[in-house]
């Protein structure tokens, strides 16, 4: 089979995990908060299926994104057999997966060695990368699952303030994917580094609500 139409799943655990924004990274366009727009993928074809996957890597907000004016979403390098990170994951083909790669650390010309990252379990291809860091989350199905974090541990991470129109586009995939259970996200949401850092647990849980009710 070729690169164009080997199929992998991508693990999203960030503002991915919105269909309507992941399909920003496939067809192009910009999301609702965002200040990039997206140039898209070679082959815009959607996604044959998306399924909601537990990551067993802890969550944390760090880094400053010019797209959403804040903190972006990152897992731990490290496995936590006890973290339960609510991803949501595209079956695209490899050559979709190497242009979102590409389109999330901002750079025209990446290539992705699918078989050398399943070898490893763990790739680094760009040190200076906010998500420079290949993960092999598993199998299922019969396809490989893949996500991507920074290349650094979150032992060695600032956490910074994620800004509420990213967490407005995490809280909408959550409800796509998980559930509309208002206490359960918040709940979710606030033992995140970076969230009670910078907001009362209040402030998230009528943020949430307010996400809900324009849903």
């Amino acid at each position: 089979m070729s690169k164009q139409m080997n199929y992998v799943w991508y693990a999203s655990f960030g503002s991915n995990l919105f269909e309507d924004r992941f399909r920003c990274y496939i067809e192009g366009g910009q999301p609702p908060g965002s200040n990039r727009r997206e140039v898209g993928s070679r082959d815009c074809t959607l996604p044959i299926k998306n399924s909601p996957v537990s990551l067993p890597y802890k969550l944390y907000f760090s880094g400053w994104s010019d797209r959403w004016d804040g903190a972006g979403a990152f897992i731990d390098t490290v496995k936590d057999e006890q973290a339960e990170t609510w991803g949501r994951m595209y079956l695209i083909t490899e050559e979709q997966f190497e242009d979102v790669v590409r389109q999330e650390n901002g750079v025209e010309d990446m290539t992705v060695d699918i078989e050398e990252v399943k070898k490893k379990g763990s790739l680094v291809i760009d040190e200076g990368s906010y998500y420079g860091n290949l993960l092999h989350a598993g199998d299922e199905e019969g396809y490989p699952i893949f996500t991507f974090t920074n290349p650094k541990p979150l032992s060695e991470m600032t956490i910074t303030r994620p800004s509420t129109p990213y967490l407005a586009m995490l809280i909408r995939g959550f409800m796509e994917a998980y559930t509309q259970d208002v206490e359960r996200i918040t709940n979710y949401l606030y033992e995140k580094p970076g969230v009670p850092e910078h907001y009362s647990r209040k402030e998230i849980h009528n943020f949430v609500q307010e996400v809900a009710e324009q849903a």
